[in-house]
């Protein structure tokens, strides 16, 4: 794939003007203390993670039984993990999931104007399976959310499934091998596999913010949205919000999807901003099954298949989906060697030259649909595309133009000052307002077994973090790890990641199924040797691009640990997802043995 080209590239003074204008921006935005300087929603502030969809978890007594597997996270990995063992034929599946319905990220997240950013007709995993067809090209949250609930019922999911529960430890019991489930309930069951889909955004995050405990107004986080107090829903229509002041602290993704709302019902907004998004255009309108090609079998799985080609820079005939994210793949994906073909003898000056392109114009669209000159500078963004998760929003924008509207810019404070028992302090000037409410995103790898939070002990008494704590975290493929028998992790760590994360679950969830059924058929444990792991970590570590310079430079956010780089040592496949699929099944189909041993007990 060929990098955009442009008409009129910048002159070396210009590339080495703007690369000070975002050096200058950078620093005005990082704090020392890096991702300190969030808080958890736990503690004085675990009522921010209270479940608001639920009255409560249902009275239950402790299970003691056993289950052929058990699933850690009921969103679209797990769900998708349940359904592919499902269809392999495995019978007792257990999913436990901490919300009291399946959907993870779309049970909590139900705010207003909520959308996916990614076509819905790539995102929705296994619609070719269920026959549905979104009517919209962008789905919206409940769309999504129901849709999960229909995989997971159709997989006979629900029969056996724990909700409103955390599991809080997986024991390898080795005379029986077999793992032992605790929960938060009181259970402890045994499986003969353990699954983990926790995701990687999971659990709510706030500002760490002087006196935010002071603070005697209305608050909640978005991923745990107030209706009671709004009123209306996600398509809006808050009464609850009339004439009432209310605050929005954070314009990532969630920000802009939401500001334009509480623009329409509050009496006045104002958005607290540390570093403008890229907002591009989203396009968004009603789509035909025909349009997408739904009268054909097999038509979702190559769609989405196009799309992970496209943003992986691999070879794709057409572009099915034709989006921002297709549009602007050899930006956000640069850092693959796949995007480096074309043998440019500078890639990065040509690289360097298509960002300066889209940013210009990215900024320009602000110039001329926000009309006060002041918000519109504070609302371009000056950094390289990739440094942050882009945004697509055709109302956004617009909303800074309403009276009711202010924008409150807190980079040269490197954010809000202080909270006061009436509202936020920012440049020595006090905002009261009735509301406040946190669009901060999530606390990035604390949830799972990496977290420390979800201890997990192996053969021999070992801890996993205590086994990886010298080296780093050891995997064959990042599902398995030798010393912790049947432990299948599904996520990002070692393995391959891309914009459309479902697709990636599902193929995650295609391997897991494969190693347990294979494991039935042969009588086996499934556990890789020191020897594959180590082959593993050499493969992670070749070929991938010298990018360090590059988090180095972004603007602070949860991509470069608040502006403190990348993490240390081989974290994913270098190659991209569709090399990693490709690999995935070769192995699967050659080599699924070798990590394979004999079971030295009788199965329960």
């Amino acid at each position: 794939m060929t990098l955009p080209q442009c008409d009129n590239p910048p002159t070396p003074e210009e590339t080495a003007a703007l690369r000070e204008r975002y050096r200058a921006e950078r620093e005005r935005r990082v704090r020392p203390e890096g991702p300190g300087q969030y808080r958890a929603a736990d503690a004085e502030f675990g009522y921010f993670a209270a479940d608001p969809h639920t009255d409560g978890p249902a009275e239950r007594e402790p299970l003691r039984d056993t289950v052929d597997v058990a699933i850690v996270g009921g969103g679209f990995g797990g769900i998708l993990a349940g359904a592919r063992l499902r269809q392999r034929g495995v019978a007792k599946v257990r999913v436990v999931e901490k919300g009291g319905d399946f959907g993870g990220t779309w049970y909590w997240n139900r705010y207003p104007g909520i959308h996916c950013d990614i076509e819905s007709h790539v995102y929705l995993p296994m619609l070719d399976e269920t026959g549905y067809v979104p009517e919209w090209k962008y789905a919206p949250g409940e769309e999504i959310r129901r849709h999960a609930v229909r995989i997971a019922e159709r997989s006979g999911l629900y029969e056996h499934a724990l909700f409103s529960t955390a599991v809080t430890s997986l024991t390898w019991d080795e005379p029986a091998e077999q793992w032992v489930v605790a929960t938060d309930r009181g259970d402890e069951f045994r499986a003969t596999y353990v699954i983990t889909a926790t995701g990687t955004l999971s659990e709510p995050r706030l500002p760490g913010i002087p006196g935010i405990e002071d603070y005697r107004g209305h608050t909640f986080h978005t991923s745990r949205w107030d209706y009671e107090y709004t009123g209306g829903g996600p398509e809006g229509g808050m009464t609850g919000l009339a004439g009432k002041r209310v605050g929005v602290v954070g314009t990532g993704a969630t920000g802009v999807q939401v500001v334009p709302m509480l623009a329409e019902d509050a009496g006045h907004l104002y958005v607290f901003q540390r570093t403008p998004s890229t907002v591009d255009v989203r396009g968004q309108r009603r789509t035909t099954p025909r349009e997408v090609g739904a009268d054909r079998p097999g038509w979702a799985a190559e769609r989405r298949e196009n799309f992970l080609r496209i943003v992986s820079g691999e070879d794709a005939d057409r572009d099915l989906v034709n989006d921002g994210w297709t549009a602007s793949a050899a930006l956000l994906e640069k850092l693959l060697p796949s995007f480096r073909r074309d043998g440019e003898p500078d890639f990065e000056a040509a690289y360097e030259a298509a960002d300066h392109a889209t940013m210009n114009r990215i900024r320009e669209r602000v110039a001329a649909e926000v009309a006060d000159p002041a918000t519109a500078a504070a609302l371009q963004p000056w950094y390289r595309y990739a440094c942050k998760r882009p945004t697509f929003s055709d109302t956004y924008l617009p909303a800074f133009n309403r009276d009711n509207v202010t924008l409150v810019d807190t980079a040269d404070t490197h954010g809000i000052e202080r909270m006061t028992e009436r509202g936020v302090v920012v440049g020595g000037v006090e905002y009261e307002v009735d509301c406040l409410i946190f669009a901060t995103g999530f606390s990035v790898g604390v949830s799972g077994i990496t977290s420390g939070k979800l201890p997990v002990t192996g053969r021999g008494g070992v801890q996993l973090l205590h086994a990886w704590a010298r080296r780093g975290p050891r995997t064959l493929h990042g599902f398995t790890s030798n010393g912790f028998p049947n432990l299948v992790q599904m996520g990002s760590l070692q393995n391959a990641s891309s914009v459309n994360f479902t697709h990636i679950l599902d193929e995650q969830a295609v391997h897991a199924a494969a190693l347990v059924a294979a494991a039935e058929e042969k009588g086996a444990v499934i556990e890789p040797t020191r020897e594959a792991e180590d082959a593993w970590l050499a493969v992670c570590a070749q070929g991938a691009p010298d990018h360090e310079w590059f988090h180095a430079e972004c603007t602070p956010g949860y991509y470069n640990r608040e502006g403190r780089g990348r993490p240390n040592g081989p974290t994913a496949y270098p190659h991209g997802a569709v090399a990693f699929h490709d690999l995935l099944r070769r192995w699967r189909e050659e080599s699924i043995g070798e990590v394979l041993r004999a079971r030295a007990a009788a199965p329960a």
